[in-house]
């Protein structure tokens, strides 16, 4: 829930806007048809408007989140002007969205102009009663201790005593103070019992979520620290530093901190592409249900007593472990093994050395089955995975789900698991049976560090091209 909670937030503002905008037209169409006494002429019924409504809301929700509303430095600040005048720009947008597709379309939803300002002021009215409610639960939540990111402040500065004070006296920002790494002057009399020597002792013994760094000393080693537990991690930049332009400013309380992120996926963009993954996974096991049950079939009439889908654990986001569904593809004594077990319990080590240094593949492998070669090249054996999917292990687009312990010796490991791991990816579509597991792990850094929707969709469209040419996982 903690590292979730902005991820969380912002899913309850998205569907809290759906819900105002949907509510808001219809309350318009109800108010116009229904109390006002003056004459119109107007046939859509209201079953008919509300589906044209809901078929421009994913517009109208583009146009909020264009406008920042989503941002919860904007949501949970205290000035509330900026916020107002956006809600009320993304409801006249919202409004003119739905005039242009009535246009087009020749729906003649507005013949009464008057039923067009309704909606406008409505939208308003509800949006800005939505995100009440929602900043009341939020801040409800966050005072209970629940979802309140544990915070460590590093850093010999005045807006280390800033920051700790603002956080001990307002909970309801979301973060809860765990520990300080400073000077005793540069902590608040109440607070110097949260007092630590070192990073390293406070990170080892606070659990933190987040990291915020006041001061410029030793920045590097403080953020490859948070990178590899895994945390958020601010800058709270000196006025040169704040003239750079360099991650996403917040202001906690009246202090601007950088927030310095590991990768770009994250925020609305995490959300948008949760979202995308769910409709996939649907779409794709409902597609997908005959190839897999006739596969479920034949391996279980191949070998009755052993499992037709394997179960094997796997990294994702955040170092997590989970449950990969496969349909099962190995001989049944090498399953569940690395490579290197399998080949040594063989009795052939010198495979391994091949078998990694060709991206982890071999022409005639001989832990795989006649019918488990068929599976991996034609890719059915990956199937299974469209649940993990939609439970939210993993993702469409990600770097491939590793064994623990695989990237024990690998630098910069934990930026791979920055971001859920994915049924394809960058890697696996450039090149390969023809990389080195280096190389591999080196393509998934780079799609971590330099994630973009434009990204996902090149992967999106190779992997599709791979498939149909016959070059299935391996």
């Amino acid at each position: 829930m903690r590292k979730k909670s902005d991820f969380i937030l912002r899913v309850c503002l998205i569907i809290g806007d759906a819900a105002a905008l949907m509510l808001s037209f219809a309350f318009a169409y109800f108010v116009r048809v229904h109390v006002d006494p003056r004459p119109f002429t107007f046939e859509a019924q209201l079953e008919d408007f509300t589906m044209t409504v809901a078929l421009v809301l994913p517009m109208m929700l583009i146009i909020i989140a264009a406008l920042g509303l989503y941002k919860k430095s904007i949501f949970l600040g205290k000035a509330r002007l900026p916020e107002r005048a956006r809600l009320m720009l993304a409801a006249v947008l919202s409004v003119a969205a739905l005039i242009v597709y009535d246009f087009f379309m020749g729906e003649e939803l507005f013949p009464v102009r008057i039923m067009a300002l309704l909606a406008m002021v409505f939208s308003f009215v509800f949006l800005l009663a939505e995100r009440v409610v929602v900043r009341f639960v939020m801040r409800q939540v966050f005072k209970s201790d629940y979802g309140a990111k544990r915070t460590i402040i590093i850093g010999n500065s005045r807006n280390t005593e800033y920051l700790a004070d603002y956080m001990a006296t307002n909970p309801e920002a979301g973060y809860r103070l765990v520990g300080v790494v400073a000077n005793r002057r540069y902590i608040p009399k109440d607070l110097k019992t949260k007092q630590y020597s070192s990073l390293k002792e406070a990170l080892a013994k606070s659990r933190a979520d987040v990291v915020f760094q006041t001061d410029e000393r030793s920045t590097e080693y403080v953020y490859k620290q948070t990178v590899k537990r895994h945390l958020e991690y601010y800058f709270v930049p000196s006025e040169t530093a704040l003239s750079s332009h360099f991650g996403e400013l917040e202001l906690i309380g009246n202090t601007p901190a950088v927030m310095v992120k590991a990768t770009p996926l994250s925020g609305g963009y995490a959300a948008f592409k949760r979202g995308f993954d769910i409709v996939f996974a649907m779409v794709g096991i409902v597609l997908a249900a005959i190839p897999m049950i006739i596969t479920w079939l034949i391996l279980k009439c191949m070998d009755f007593k052993e499992p037709a889908i394997y179960a094997g654990e796997r990294l994702t986001q955040y170092n997590r472990k989970f449950r990969c569904y496969k349909f099962r593809s190995m001989k049944p004594e090498y399953s569940g093994m690395t490579a290197e077990e399998a080949f040594i319990k063989m009795g052939k080590p010198g495979l391994i050395k091949k078998y990694r240094k060709g991206g982890d593949y071999l022409k005639d492998d001989p832990r795989i089955t006649r019918f488990g070669k068929f599976i991996r090249r034609t890719s059915i054996d990956e199937l299974p995975q469209l649940f993990n999917i939609l439970k939210g292990d993993i993702s469409l687009i990600g770097p491939r789900a590793l064994l623990p312990g695989e990237l024990r010796d690998y630098g910069d490991r934990s930026l791979i698991l920055m971001v859920k791991s994915g049924l394809t990816g960058f890697a696996q579509v450039s090149g390969r049976r023809d990389i080195s597991f280096e190389e591999r792990r080196a393509l998934d850094i780079y799609y971590v560090r330099n994630w973009s929707l434009g990204l996902d969709a090149a992967v999106f469209f190779k992997t599709i091209a791979v498939v149909l040419k016959g070059e299935g996982a391996k």
